[in-house]
């Protein structure tokens, strides 16, 4: 009787286990869904530009790792201190072969000194930590906090990762 006693508290505490795992998924699932529908609109790349946001440094890719795209940033969102997941400070493009751009994600970006003149714990969005990117770096900005989401292009390193091995700049205009 003890051995089915301690068996079925084994099995219920796997069940609980299981059950918060997927509670926590279905809850980022949910987030991430909230930002598709708050970023739909920037398929047209000309209403990413009406809502203020601009080309940004050029499409970044890595040899190796894949490409994080061409940024189009909102300078508004990107100066405050702010982490909305429904604003986003930053849009992401693949360059098409026919000189459009395809939206494939978003990224959420934070000063470090604006961010940590607040906080005392660096930022987290969907219960990550965003990865800070110290000055000097190759935009040229001061240190900052950032988390790419791979929203509208399949990542198979990763929703959260900053590179995506299927996104290119072959065809960014030089």
């Amino acid at each position: 009787m003890r051995r089915v006693f301690v068996g079925f508290v084994i099995l219920a505490s796997l069940s609980v286990m299981l059950l918060a795992g997927a509670v926590g998924a279905f809850a980022r699932g949910d987030e991430l869904a909230a930002v598709r529908a708050a970023t739909a609109k920037f398929h047209q790349l000309s209403a990413a530009e009406d809502a203020g946001y601009g080309v940004f440094y050029v499409c970044t890719d890595q040899p190796g790792q894949g490409a994080m795209g061409q940024h189009y940033v909102n300078g508004k969102l990107v100066n405050d201190a702010i982490l909305d997941p429904a604003h986003p400070e930053a849009v992401i493009y693949e360059p098409q072969a026919d000189g459009s751009s395809k939206l494939v994600g978003v990224e959420w970006v934070v000063f470090q000194d604006k961010w940590d003149a607040d906080n005392a714990a660096p930022p987290k969005l969907f219960g990550r930590p965003l990865t800070l990117v110290p000055a000097p770096n190759r935009y040229g900005i001061p240190s900052f906090y950032q988390i790419h989401a791979w929203i509208w292009k399949h990542n198979p390193g990763g929703e959260f990762s900053d590179w995506n091995p299927t996104v290119s700049c072959r065809n960014a205009p030089n």
